[in-house]
């Protein structure tokens, strides 16, 4: 029978290397933090519970992650890992089993992880090791008749076992209810002082326990952020790993090296992207989407054929297909394109519905407005939707022409077919199929002077 899998996960250090204030797990990888990554993979591993462990920063860590269906335990005082599963095993069922991972530990992949939850079920400790050209500062991993016997720490090791190069990740899996029983027989009495929990190691092998070790696909799986130079290493490392899964996919990279995704990307055939754009959220790109130059995206979705051109913001928002928009444009939230919508440089469009084939395409501001079909918007158009103190809706239906530098003023419907001069501002609503303006009549005044400065 399958035990049920308990997952801890340690996040209690303060991380003094990444100069800040801010708990070192809560420092952003790809737009999220670091915890959260690890978090997202317990989660995927169908754990029963997931505890974390925290103590720097007080309830920012709580915080942070409250609706990640986690429990937490607060370490007051870190005296190493020992300690700090100590913490969390009044939380566990002594006939479950218990993973351990590490809150700035992000990248371990789910798969990798799986191996080790199968050797706890069946009774063995499972451990995750790595081998290193460099190992320093990682625990040893000592073997005697290639069996694993104990782990010992750089700090405590001996010339011939620091020259060993398999090492500890940290990373391990055990029976809850022997866990119990090693943590409470762990000492200190070493050179840091600490309760170290690779210690286990020794009491499992003294008690007939077989330890069975796995090793990652990839050593980036284990590295750990204590810097921000680590911190920029790992995020280039995630972002090459998310690019290549892109290309593999068939989407065109204009240079890997310079794509940020923080949040999920999907991706149709024959998408392109240009360099230095910036996905956050959940962004899906239809077939044959081009994307420019310097776009950010965030929490979007894009139907096939349209093209961004660059330096295009897009938040929160819907665009149908055949769209083009941009360069310089901003799309805010609440927005909709429908398909063959024309978003030119330097508009901005917020929480308004745009229906097909209609045009914006200069210096214009459209807001909390309905858009029919095949609208023409000059340069310079305003909707003034805000009075102060409550927004208003601008309604534009059907085959409207707006001339240049117009101003219309919420609330007020533009009729079907209407035309609305340049230089108006509507303060009314205009009967569809007329021209309706509200400029001066142009003079002439002879003899008129400009100031001159005195």
């Amino acid at each position: 029978m399958t035990s049920t899998l308990d997952i801890v996960i340690l996040a209690a250090g303060k991380g003094t290397r990444m100069r800040s204030e801010l708990p070192k797990v809560l420092h952003r990888l790809a737009g999220k933090p670091l915890l959260g990554h690890v978090v997202g993979t317990a989660h995927a591993l169908g754990a029963a519970q997931v505890c974390v462990v925290y103590g720097f920063g007080g309830e920012a860590v709580p915080q942070a992650l409250a609706d990640e269906r986690l429990t937490f335990v607060l370490q007051a005082e870190q005296h190493g890992t020992g300690h700090a599963v100590m913490q969390a095993l009044p939380k566990l069922a002594d006939a479950g089993v218990t993973l351990v991972l590490y809150g700035d530990v992000p990248l371990t992949r789910a798969a990798t992880l799986e191996p080790l939850a199968a050797a706890a079920q069946a009774g063995k400790l499972g451990l995750l090791t790595v081998n290193l050209a460099q190992p320093d500062g990682y625990g040893r991993i000592v073997r005697e008749a290639g069996r694993v016997v104990r782990i010992v720490e750089h700090k405590d090791a001996s010339a011939a076992e620091r020259a060993i190069e398999e090492v500890n990740t940290g990373i391990l899996a055990v029976p809850t209810r022997p866990l119990k029983r090693w943590i409470a027989e762990l000492k200190n009495d070493n050179v840091q002082g600490e309760y170290y929990l690779t210690d286990i190691i020794a009491l499992a092998v003294r008690d007939g326990v077989e330890v069975e070790t796995h090793q990652p696909a990839y050593e980036w799986e284990v590295l750990g952020v204590n810097s921000k130079v680590q911190l920029a290493e790992l995020e280039r490392i995630h972002q090459g790993e998310i690019a290549r899964a892109l290309l593999e996919a068939g989407v065109t990279l204009a240079d890997p090296a310079r794509l940020d995704v923080r949040g999920s990307l999907a991706c149709g055939r024959d998408v392109a992207i240009d360099v230095n754009c910036v996905f956050e959220g959940r962004v899906e790109l239809g077939d044959s989407v081009q994307v420019g130059a310097n776009c950010v995206l965030r929490n979007v979705n894009i139907a096939a054929g349209t093209k961004l051109d660059a330096f295009t913001l897009i938040d929160d928002a819907e665009i149908g297909e055949a769209g083009r928009i941009g360069p310089f444009s901003r799309i805010r939230p609440g927005t909709q394109l429908a398909r063959d919508v024309h978003v030119g440089n330097f508009v901005e469009i917020k929480n308004s519905q745009i229906d097909e084939g209609s045009k914006i395409s200069h210096l214009s501001y459209i807001g909390d407005t309905t858009m029919g079909r095949k609208v023409n918007i000059g340069a310079g158009t305003i909707t003034c939707n805000y009075d102060g103190a409550n927004k208003h809706r601008t309604v534009i239906e059907d085959e409207v022409f707006v001339g240049s530098d117009t101003q219309l003023v919420a609330p007020v419907t533009v009729g079907r077919g209407a035309t609305l001069g340049a230089g108006t501002t509507l303060t009314r609503d205009a009967p569809a199929g007329e021209l309706t303006l509200s400029r001066a009549k142009q003079a002439t005044i002879p003899g008129w002077k400009r100031p001159t400065k005195k």
